[in-house]
């Protein structure tokens, strides 16, 4: 049989694959560190990180050993029994991040799930708002996933068109906008306001200085309950283990996934203290896979990586540069640069037919890939392991690719 080229891999996804995606044309084949390789051999650096899944870099030796390690004893028991592992994580867990309780679940949709109907359960047994009237504040252009009831707090036509009948129970706001907030907040049943820290699928928006600390104020002034997604910009993307650490935010209701596992493995988790996680009873809320043997070793694993290698002082340190030295290139088609940590954002006008795709087709020739949200922003987010010399070599990939556009 005949080596298969990129184009074969390619044709065989779209004859056999739902196409719900539009990816790069470059088909990966390993990863390693801040690397990853194509079918060719030919190498790249990696600045999307699995939407940051994989802050600890791909491959981390100590997080896949520990899942094989783990899948060697014992992979699956469902929660109908006790396992020896799980109890292991929910301690290392709720003293990492300095709560009483965890949920775990698999995915970043299932978790912001999860903190919906915690939420709505404890607005009706503790706030007592009237049954079937709890309502959620959530903000435009937020991404929480893609389960039917998150599309219905979306305001990107591409979420939610052509899936109604929407799920009830959700009010929307402008993001960073706090007089909308409060506004809402007046309402008696309201039971909680879902925020990212920092939007990242809409473009990677960093709210003004004090807003999410003035939100979580508030909502104690109200009695409701400061929710935040940290799917994406926890676990040190943004140059603190938490984006909410920014403003010293201790949210009631913490959502996490993605580099919870360090992309090793599906994991993810709902943190809270015991007055709102024990609303939920035994038999109302579960998964199969939730707190599975090998997630409580993978996600411990993880967790001690970002610790052991200073991950989020690392973060820091590479933003404060990536972002000066993407400032510094003289090209009429950077509009902006914005972000935090290691989540950047270069917002793209369109030159001579040229667009935020074409850039990031260029850029994957030049051997970096990154890939763009809303047809004219670019998301800038390398493994969090990246060094000086590393970032240093991929920032004049950048510069080279839009020098070609000149």
């Amino acid at each position: 049989m005949s080596k298969m080229t990129a184009q074969d891999y390619m044709d065989r996804e779209a004859k056999y694959g739902a196409h719900n995606y539009h990816p790069l044309p470059v088909v990966l084949d390993k990863g390693e560190g801040v690397y990853v390789w194509d079918t060719d051999g030919k190498k790249y650096f990696d600045f999307l990180s699995a939407y940051s899944a994989v802050n600890q870099g791909h491959c981390h030796p100590k997080i896949v050993n520990a899942m094989i390690e783990q899948a060697k004893q014992l992979t699956l028991t469902s929660r109908a029994f006790y396992s020896s592992q799980l109890g292991e994580f929910e301690e290392y867990v709720t003293k990492y991040f300095g709560f009483e309780k965890v949920l775990p679940m698999n995915t970043g949709a299932e978790a912001d799930e999860t903190a919906i109907k915690l939420c709505r359960k404890w607005g009706y047994m503790k706030k007592g708002i009237p049954t079937n009237e709890a309502k959620i504040i959530c903000c435009n252009e937020n991404f929480h996933g893609r389960t039917i009831t998150i599309i219905s707090m979306s305001t990107d036509p591409d979420a939610y068109e052509g899936y109604g009948p929407y799920t009830p129970g959700f009010v929307n706001v402008p993001y960073n906008d706090i007089d909308a907030l409060e506004k809402e907040l007046q309402d008696p049943n309201v039971a909680g306001f879902l925020v990212e820290p920092i939007q990242g699928e809409a473009g990677v928006y960093v709210p003004d200085s004090g807003y999410l600390k003035k939100a979580s104020e508030l909502c104690k002034k109200y009695n409701v309950l400061f929710i935040a997604d940290e799917v994406q910009t926890g676990i040190a993307r943004t140059g603190k283990l938490l984006a909410v650490d920014h403003e010293d935010v201790r949210p009631d209701i913490l959502i996490l996934g993605k580099a919870v596992s360090g992309g090793v493995f599906p994991v993810s988790c709902v943190l809270a203290d015991d007055d709102i996680m024990l609303c939920i009873k035994p038999g109302e809320h579960g998964s199969t896979y939730g707190g599975n043997p090998i997630a409580a070793k993978v996600a411990i694993a993880a967790l001690e990586v970002v610790k052991d290698e200073k991950l989020a002082e690392n973060a820091e340190r590479m933003g404060e540069i990536f972002r000066k030295e993407l400032s510094s290139i003289d090209s009429d088609m950077i509009e902006l640069v914005r972000g935090r940590g290691l989540l950047n954002a270069v917002v793209i006008k369109p030159k001579g037919g040229k667009t935020a795709w074409d850039v990031c087709v260029a850029m994957k020739d030049n051997g970096l890939l990154a890939k763009p949200t809303h047809g004219h922003i670019i998301r800038f987010a390398p493994p969090l392991t990246i060094n000086e010399t590393q970032l240093r070599e991929a920032l004049d990939k950048i510069k080279e690719t839009f020098k070609q556009f000149e």
